[in-house]
């Protein structure tokens, strides 16, 4: 006999989960198309090297990867932006450029399970490929915004930074061979804490310690401020180089357009996000609810402008972010904000003495839109309730020989106990419509 059982950091999901993930889906799929972007599809096993080109170290470490029935080295992707990538390389004439894309779908990382995170998450991405204008980032951020708003969240945070303002400083510091190592440490400063990131960049890195000290001390510049007060504090920097210039400037011009396009409460200049993915060359942001930090970031990504070039000769740039529908879904379910139930149908319906009209019945009221499950035995009353009472259906419609007689349905309210008798199909509707 076989213990059934799943593996650390998989998991099922029971119906009341799986219907809250996918009314959540739903909103998000909305939000998507409200900014015109278009669904695309791509494997979940992509040849090993194609994979491997783009991800760190780190990822590399946790992707799982296997010899195939043909000898091929082969991998579960471990996200979604790396197979965007191959599959803008190999369809740009047939999409046509620019290009905005969602794709939804589970990716794999052999991290260590926690609540929130799983070894097997869903994802959502959306991204715009094929233009350098500072409105695609822009875009890519108000929908960020939009898709948590309509989600009901009123309390979140969109981190943003510039990538090139970290890499002028290792320029400033002679240091931009150690740049990508650098960035990757520093990004792990919320999960292993300052004094721990101080000690792994000594370590790993040959800067010295007040060049480590500027650096912590310059990404841990007031979170506080406004977008344009921070910014304002950046400007003595602008002159160090012309990549720590270009990427103050890049950021003041994002926050100038977006200042009316999105509530100044809802986004702030972090220059701690790092973003530890290789391929982010300038904006990039993370995604944190306030009101449960230690969740982590929700959705996160930023400008890739470099991400296609090793697919094809025209390296063309883009712009795109991530959701963890998985983590977000956590984090919607501790704070209330989306309903969990073990049905989708308005109403259950039973039959006392024709099961052959009572799915008759069902029918006419679905082509009506309404969704209507049929208890599919003729049983006693008590029993075909207690299922609906199991399910938690409010709503049970009771078709017996007068109802089938007159045409017209019974329907019980099954938590106030309350009964309305012979109702024709509009009125029928019109109940459970104002439920």
């Amino acid at each position: 006999m076989i213990t059934p059982r799943t593996l650390s950091g998989f998991k099922d999901r029971l119906p009341r989960e799986a219907y809250a993930k996918s009314t959540m889906l739903k909103s998000i799929v909305t939000s998507f198309e409200k900014f015109g972007f278009s669904p695309i599809e791509t494997p979940h096993l992509e040849y090993a090297e194609i994979l491997k080109k783009q991800g760190s170290d780190e990822i590399q470490k946790e992707m799982y990867h296997f010899l195939d029935h043909g000898g091929r080295e082969v991998a579960l992707r471990f996200d979604l932006t790396v197979p965007l990538a191959r599959f803008i390389a190999q369809y740009k004439n047939e999409v046509g450029l620019p290009f905005k894309r969602y794709c939804i779908g589970n990716v794999f990382r052999g991290e260590r399970a926690q609540k929130g995170r799983y070894r097997e998450f869903t994802q959502c991405d959306f991204d715009f490929i094929g233009t350098n204008s500072i409105g695609a980032d822009v875009e890519i951020l108000q929908v960020i915004y939009q898709t948590l708003y309509d989600l009901g969240l009123r309390d979140f945070t969109i981190h943003i930074n510039n990538r090139k303002i970290f890499n002028g400083l290792m320029e400033s510091l002679n240091a931009e061979a150690h740049t990508v190592e650098t960035l990757r440490i520093i990004d792990k400063i919320d999960k292993i804490g300052k004094k721990s990131v101080l000690q792994e960049l000594q370590e790993k890195t040959p800067l010295s310690l007040d060049s480590i000290n500027m650096l912590l001390n310059f990404i841990a510049k007031e979170q506080n401020s406004s977008a344009l007060e921070l910014l304002k504090e950046l400007e003595s920097f602008r002159e160090l180089n012309t990549t720590l210039k270009n990427g103050i400037d890049e950021l003041s011009a994002l926050c100038k357009i977006l200042e009316p396009l999105i509530p100044a409460q809802f986004y702030k200049i972090n220059l701690s996000i790092a973003r530890g993915l290789g391929y982010y060359t300038g904006i990039v942001y993370e995604t944190t609810l306030n009101n449960l930090p230690s969740l982590g970031s929700v959705c996160s990504g930023g400008r890739y402008d470099n991400l296609t070039q090793n697919f094809s000769k025209d390296s063309m740039s883009g712009v795109g972010a991530s959701i963890g529908l998985d983590r977000l879904l956590a984090g919607l379910e501790e704070l209330h904000l989306i309903k969990s139930d073990t049905n989708v149908a308005n109403a259950l319906l039973i039959a006392l003495d024709s099961l052959e009209y009572g799915y008759t019945a069902a029918q006419n009221l679905r082509s009506l839109g309404l969704k209507i499950e049929v208890y599919p035995e003729i049983v006693k009353p008590k029993k075909s309730f207690a299922y609906a009472n199991a399910k938690g259906y409010k709503y049970v419609i009771v078709l017996g020989s007068e109802e089938k007689e007159k045409q017209t349905y019974s329907l019980k309210d099954m938590e106030s106990g309350e009964q309305w008798n012979h109702l024709n199909a509009q009125s029928l509707i019109k109940r459970l419509d104002n439920a």
